[in-house]
């Protein structure tokens, strides 16, 4: 749904600009229409990964827009200064660190969210002038698994698939992957094309039941940590009911014979006993998969996040390659990446192991782009993979750290070493759109850059798709992008030379460039149809995907139909695989397994999403979701505030009791920062344990200990003002339409709540209170010229607290009305129709209570709530909340309709 946003001091001349959503890897394309100061947001019609389809986070766009915390100069030990002072001492201080230390004391920490341009930039900078491979992203952290799988099978990083194969296929496999929350129109393109094809299968793995189950017809709750075992089961089911490719095989690949091998005696009994599933489900995967040629398994965080997720990834690859089901339409292995770019990091060498446009640390390919970028300090070896970077620098050897549009204070595993390691490191520098996050508060430099919709450049998603970002906005204050802020440190470092471009369309021409430079086609990623782009060309590219071997010639929308890859032999490689248990088991005093992933309506650590109101509507604070059995032998209640904890750290979080989770696990979200919430960090309880090839950490297996909050009060505050939360044991913070609201609790009892609020609030205006020493319960509220500025309630039990959602919509009115008056102590509604409650659908602002009542009126299926009330009818991601409530209600109305037995 677009969305309208008025912005001071814009053209009034009406236009329209194309551009990419800078959320998950999906990459849909964003069309900004722009009628003198307002901008309406949509999805593009015409962009080939969404085709005008958004999410709730991409149709919230708009009002992410603010300068709200924006970091709008550069700042030097929190003063102002001016670029050149800045620019000048990070230079220095680099400069100087690699004269006393040498190359390999300093280090980049980049991310996915940086453009392509940004990225190749940067990479060049520290591997070809700089000298050190210290240069890793934060996509470190969702997909190199799945890089290490690819070339391990494939001899290169290549996805060989296309969105279009999802909608091809007969039978789609999600492994590790909620696809609903986490790609959610991808997600919306897959229940689509069932819909149209209802005898096309889907199956999910996953140790939860997630919104992704809303359309599988086959859940396979597996034990975390066993993908090898299913997989491998798998692939020894295919040999035992002769359904391997044995010709493709033969010409094909190579290795199988020692991979079928690994395989032996793994029967479906023996799967179900490692996998802890039913005999019966696993043997119908096997069915389906054996007897599906046209099979598309589309694989994500939960299984590379992990110490043995190179394993997983080949172990999938593997049954690909033994059915000859490799890059064929609706017949492929598919990784699907976590951010907008991560693709993109991969094409320029932003991973410390890599080189730049898909070559290795190898003499030849070390000295082909040495001679390309006429660079006498290229680097030799590879640099630190993330974990091991912040080791370094809390050990001293790394001395000066560059950090560039990520949060690793809050998306590292055992964050709380890494603040550390940041506080005691000699020189940080950060740049950022936004001046308050974890990371940048340890920052010595903190270096303003461009956001989304301020500058240009390309991304690249999932399916190789290469698409503009266009700037529709100037930068504010003295922002600028991110590849200026490091060419303009690369010529006081001494580099000039290496680093003088014109604008983004410069850079990509050198990065096509290199891409095709001595590449006769033995490198996967080609670019060298667009090698020579004119700056208007280069303005007005369309979506495309690479290779894209000449501009006279179609990109290639598969790879490796004709069996033809990229290792020495030209075969693709099956490799042995022994399942591995995750790192660190679970023992008596951390008895449960931690998982950690994405909500619907939140991105990364909430720097943007955060912004927008109605993305805190659904899920407003941390959360840490458990089994009802678990809940009920620990005496934990739905609702109520758990502290979880190991050896690394702790956090308090609000229970969401589910029987979609697994007894024995815990699941929790990894978006809430300091910003937002006083321990809602899941990353500090996060093992800094990871995979020995791709160095890709273990977030899905952390063993911890989970126990009930032991509250003296707890409470709420909503005002128009932002409130001091103090030392409160735990508070969040949520953004509302007009307020902020704050959910309070404290271990202690607080002897003075008045004089709490009235210092908050000041003593001006109308005070309304209930005061109740002895029950511990408190409310007030103030109102100044009849408009409420601030509420606040206090109870001993939360379960003695009233919704949320009445009091807040208040906050939009400019005069309580007598009755909304006399009712504000209550906080219940005069009416009985003033309350919508929960939200369910963001992108509408539809509650749990309008949807029951249009339920109850007779709206008995998802299409007929969507005509009502128009829920579920824009991105889709509450579909499967829409459907829970359905059954829901049906099955109360039935448990009505049971006559009452006589005694």
């Amino acid at each position: 749904m677009p969305e309208s946003l008025k912005l001071a001091g814009m053209s009034a001349e009406r236009q329209a600009v194309r551009t990419t959503c800078p959320y998950c890897g999906v990459g849909c394309g964003v069309l900004v229409e722009c009628e003198g100061d307002r901008y309406k947001i949509g999805g593009d019609p015409e962009h080939p990964a969404n085709y005008g389809r958004l999410c709730s986070k991409g149709a919230s766009l708009g009002e992410t827009l603010s300068l709200e915390d924006r970091l709008l100069h550069p700042e030097i030990g929190g003063r102002q200064a001016s670029w050149g002072e800045a620019l000048g001492l990070v230079a220095a201080k680099f400069s100087g660190v690699i004269r006393e230390h040498g190359p390999d004391a300093v280090a980049f920490y980049v991310s996915g969210q940086l453009l392509t341009e940004d990225y190749y930039v940067a990479n060049k900078l520290m591997k070809g002038f700089i000298g050190s491979g210290n240069i890793d992203t934060n996509s470190r952290l969702c997909m190199s698994s799945a890089v290490a799988g690819h070339k391990r099978a494939f001899g290169a990083d290549t996805v060989p698939a296309c969105y279009e194969d999802l909608e091809l296929a007969d039978l789609v496999v999600l492994a590790g992957s909620n696809a609903a929350w986490a790609h959610p129109v991808l997600f919306q393109r897959i229940a689509a094309a069932k819909q149209a094809r209802p005898e096309m299968k889907v199956v999910v793995i996953d140790p939860r039941r997630t919104a992704t189950c809303d359309i599988a017809d086959l859940h396979l709750a597996i034990q975390p940590g066993s993908d090898a075992w299913l997989f491998n089961g798998l692939l020894n089911h295919l040999k035992r009911e002769d359904a391997i490719a044995w010709a493709y095989l033969e010409a094909h690949v190579e290795g199988f014979g020692e991979a079928l091998k690994a395989v032996n005696g793994l029967s479906i009994p023996a799967v179900a006993r490692h996998c802890g599933l039913a005999e019966t489900d696993v043997a119908e995967f096997y069915r389906l998969f054996a007897q599906t040629p046209k099979t598309v398994t589309l694989f994500s965080q939960g299984i590379n996040q992990s110490s043995s997720g190179v394993d997983k990834v080949n172990s999938i690859i593997n049954v690909h390659l033994a059915t000859g089901r490799v890059g064929l339409p609706g017949a492929t292995p598919f990784s699907i990446t976590g951010q907008p770019n991560a693709m993109g990091g991969r094409e320029v060498g932003g991973l410390a192991n890599q080189l730049a446009a898909h070559m290795d640390f190898v003499p030849r390919h070390i000295e082909r782009v040495a001679r390309f970028w006429n660079a006498a300090n290229m680097a030799q070896q590879p640099g630190l993979k993330a974990v091991d970077m912040f080791k370094a620098v809390r050990d001293g050897r790394i001395k000066a750290i560059w950090i560039m549009a990520t949060n690793p204070v809050v998306s590292m595993p055992e964050a709380d070493r890494v603040a550390e390691a940041l506080k005691a490191c000699e020189f940080v520098v950060v740049s950022d759109t936004t001046r308050h996050t974890d990371t940048a508060q340890l920052a010595h430099v903190l270096l303003p850059a461009a956001a989304w919709g301020e500058k240009d450049g390309t991304v690249t998603n999932s399916e190789r798709r290469i698409s503009r970002q266009r700037a529709f906005l100037p930068p504010p204050g003295e922002a600028r992008p991110d590849w200026w802020i490091v060419s303009e440190v690369a010529r006081r470092m001494g580099f000039a030379a290496g680093f003088d471009y014109s604008g983004p369309d410069a850079i990509f021409r050198e990065h096509a460039a290199l891409s095709a430079f001595e590449n006769g086609g033995g490198r996967d990623f080609s670019l060298a149809g667009l090698a020579d782009l004119t700056a208007n060309e280069y303005a007005t590219l369309m979506p495309v995907q690479w290779p894209l071997a000449s501009k006279h010639k179609a990109s290639a929308r598969r790879l490796f139909a004709d069996g033809k890859f990229f290792t020495p032999t030209g075969k693709a490689r099956m490799l042995a695989i022994t399942p591995r248990a995750p790192a660190r088991a679970t023992d008596d005093a951390l008895p449960f397994v931690f998982n950690t992933g994405r909500i619907r309506d939140q991105w990364h650590t909430m720097t943007r999403t955060g912004k927008a109101a109605r993305l805190l509507a659904h899920i407003d604070e941390p959360y840490v979701e458990m089994h009802s059995q678990d809940a009920l032998r620990l005496g934990i209640r739905n609702g109520a505030l758990a502290r979880i904890r190991n050896r690394n750290g702790e956090m308090l979080a609000r229970v969401a009791i589910s029987d979609g989770q697994r007894p024995g696990s815990l699941f929790a979200p990894i978006h809430w920062n300091a910003q937002f919430t006083g321990k809602g960090r899941c990353g500090a309880l996060v093992n800094a344990v990871t995979d020995p090839i791709s160095g890709q950490p273990e977030f899905k297996h952390a063993p911890v200990a989970i126990e009930a909050f032991a509250a003296a009060w707890q409470g709420f505050v909503i005002s128009r003002e932002e409130f001091a939360c103090g030392d409160y044991a735990y508070w969040a913070r949520v953004r509302g339409s007009g307020c902020w609201r704050y959910e309070l609790a404290g271990a202690e009892a607080v002897a003075d709540w008045q004089a709490i609020m009235r210092k908050a609030f000041g003593r001006q205006g109308d005070w309304i209170e209930l005061k109740d020493g002895a029950a511990r319960r408190y409310r007030a509220a103030l109102l100044h010229d009849g408009r409420l500025m601030a509420v606040c309630f206090i109870e001993r039990d939360a379960a003695l607290l009233p919704k949320r959602q009445w009091l807040a919509s208040l906050f939009e009115k400019e005069a309580l009305s007598e009755l909304e008056r006399i009712a504000l102590l209550s906080g219940r509604p005069p009416g009985a129709d003033s309350d919508c409650g929960r939200i369910v659908c963001a992108c509408f602002g539809v509650g749990e209570n309008a949807l029951r009542k249009a339920i109850a009126k007779g709206a008995d299926s998802v299409e007929a709530l969507g005509i009502k009330l128009k829920a579920g009818g824009n991105c889709g991601s509450c579909v499967p909340e829409l459907r829970k409530l359905l059954t829901e209600t049906a099955a109360n109305s039935e448990v009505r309709k049971q006559p009452i037995a006589a005694n």
